[in-house]
């Protein structure tokens, strides 16, 4: 396991990370904790979580991820060892049915994040947050599923990214939150937060959470220049594309997955580079997961990959790319899979 400072923030992480979206709902506790030790016993320092975990989410489980991560460093009295890591939820159902966290309000304004952080807090067992995250912003971005670019007028009372700041700030000068991150963000975002950042002297983001992997890599195409220019560490989710870049589901979507995963996920144009990848990692004796998680990590501009397993089998597998070092020919034949058929729908 490699690790490297993310962002600006001061904060070491290892390279590879473990969300915890699934802890506390589809992954039993017992399995939740044997997954957390074996994630650390392989060198893994990052954990990341949200108050709205785990997915999906309800009334009736909703905090229980967090609820786990604390119950685990605090057990196995790791607190200075781990970087806890977890987000507040914006506004919509960006993840399902959440009217039930804050009475459905869930604003990024200074009342809601306050609430969230204190929440999130007290889930977690801890006096402090290493890396507080906007899960989703309030305006609407392509990130997340929109497909093109239209100009959406904004909610009313939708709260300026100068408001969030301020609120996050705040956390960070009672030390509450030791770095800020934002989530599902696009380019304009995350220099709207650095330039209000500079212009009122508060604190910068370290760390941009979006989707990444051999199949989806528009972060490259605007965020990779800012990342790598103002500090900015991509913590990458989804880098195996939910399952698919296994190569295990190439003609059928896994078992308890919906017709629309299929559609989506599975599509013709998907699965040709699915195939691709998997014949290509075949042909130089890799796995095509283990190929594709260390595909990711080793991107310049990549602070941490996140892993997530539903199993502790699986976990115990894909950390076997922990060390792997792709050479020179394959990250070009990847390159080369990409190019002609980039980022496929």
């Amino acid at each position: 396991m490699d690790y490297r400072e993310l962002g600006r923030s001061g904060l070491t992480v290892s390279a590879f990370g473990l969300g915890v979206m699934t802890f506390g709902g589809q992954t039993p506790e017992a399995d939740a904790l044997r997954q957390l030790d074996m994630a650390f016993d392989a060198g893994v320092t990052l954990f990341d979580s949200a108050e709205n975990y785990p997915i999906p989410t309800g009334p009736e489980t909703q905090g229980r991820s967090e609820e786990v991560l604390g119950r685990w460093i605090a057990d196995r009295g790791l607190r200075d060892r781990v970087v806890v890591a977890t987000k507040v939820a914006g506004p919509g159902n960006a993840a399902g049915d959440m009217t039930h966290i804050r009475g459905g309000q869930r604003r990024l304004d200074r009342a809601n994040i306050r609430q969230a952080c204190e929440d999130s807090l007290r889930r977690l067992g801890t006096d402090r947050i290493d890396l507080y995250q906007l899960h989703w912003p309030e305006r609407a971005v392509t990130t997340l599923g929109r497909s093109r670019f239209s100009l959406v007028a904004d909610a009313p009372g939708q709260v300026a990214i100068e408001e969030t700041l301020a609120a996050l700030g705040e956390l960070v000068a009672e030390g509450k939150v030791r770095a800020i991150g934002v989530c599902n963000e696009s380019p304009w975002g995350a220099m709207r937060f650095l330039a209000e950042a500079e212009r009122a002297g508060l604190p910068r983001i370290a760390a941009v959470q979006n989707g990444y992997s051999l199949l989806d890599r528009y972060y490259e195409l605007g965020l990779a220049e800012i990342g790598l220019r103002e500090g900015l560490g991509l913590l990458a989710y989804s880098p195996l594309a939910r399952g698919t870049l296994t190569a295990k589901y190439r003609n059928a979507a896994p078992e308890g997955q919906s017709a629309s995963f299929a559609a989506r996920m599975l599509s013709e144009n998907r699965k040709h580079a699915i195939a691709a990848y998997a014949d290509l990692a075949s042909a130089h004796g890799l796995e095509p997961a283990h190929m594709a998680l260390a595909f990711a990590r080793q991107q310049p501009f990549m602070g941490a990959v996140l892993m997530a397993a539903s199993s502790v089998d699986q976990l115990r597998d894909n950390l076997r790319a922990v060390d792997l070092s792709l050479p020179k020919e394959v990250i070009q034949a990847i390159n080369a899979i990409h190019d002609a058929n980039p980022n496929p729908k």
